[in-house]
């Protein structure tokens, strides 16, 4: 039971620094939101189209490589030295504005274009992701992907639900201070997160 709370924590943490990235998924849905407040759950069921297979065949290659002792090294190394520099990333863009433009498609095509074409979303599944996938299958084989998926994607749904139905009441929670405090305080905490990772090799 520590076990599956301590994954749960790591999980939560690590995950919601990505999901509320301020970025075009974010943009689109608060523009949707004007129109349709639960257009964040249609764009939360397209961004679910590309991550489940993505997150499938990730798992699949973390078990053909799991023989090599030196993949366990590799891939915390590679996931703590992306969580720094995501962080920083994600801190300095606190200080850059985030245009509202109308998506052309729907809020389901729209979740599944903006996701696919997301560049820091397959960085983030290849480094960040990778180490948490890998970390379920040696505490769950095959069923860990599940479970680590479970824990992520909910958060997902309820973030892209809220800023659409927060952005079609006219909130200002999303552009003003105390999102900006959360973000800071998230990215905080998974820096600290990335240095518990590397330090568990040594």
């Amino acid at each position: 039971m520590q076990e599956f709370l301590t994954f749960f924590v790591t999980v939560i943490v690590v995950s919601i620094s990505g999901v509320i990235t301020p970025g075009p998924l974010f943009a689109s849905t608060v523009s949707s939101g004007l129109k349709q407040s639960l257009a964040g759950f249609k764009i939360a069921i397209g961004h679910t189209v590309v991550e489940l297979p993505l997150i499938f065949f990730i798992g699949l290659g973390v078990i053909s490589l799991e023989n090599f002792s030196e993949f366990r090294i590799l891939i915390t190394v590679f996931g703590s030295l992306s969580i720094f520099m995501f962080a920083a990333l994600q801190i300095r863009s606190l200080f850059h504005r985030v245009d509202i433009k109308k998506s052309k498609y729907g809020p389901f095509m729209t979740g599944i274009f903006l996701t696919g074409l997301k560049p820091f979303f397959l960085v983030w599944w290849f480094t960040i992701g990778m180490k948490l996938i890998s970390d379920s299958i040696i505490m769950w084989s095959w069923w860990g992907i599940g479970i680590m998926f479970g824990l992520h994607i909910w958060m997902d749904y309820a973030w892209l639900g809220f800023v659409s139905m927060t952005s079609a009441k006219g909130a200002s929670f999303l552009v003003g201070r105390p999102y900006k405090a959360l973000f800071l305080g998230i990215n905080c905490i998974l820096v600290y997160f990335g240095m518990v990772f590397l330090l568990d090799i040594f």
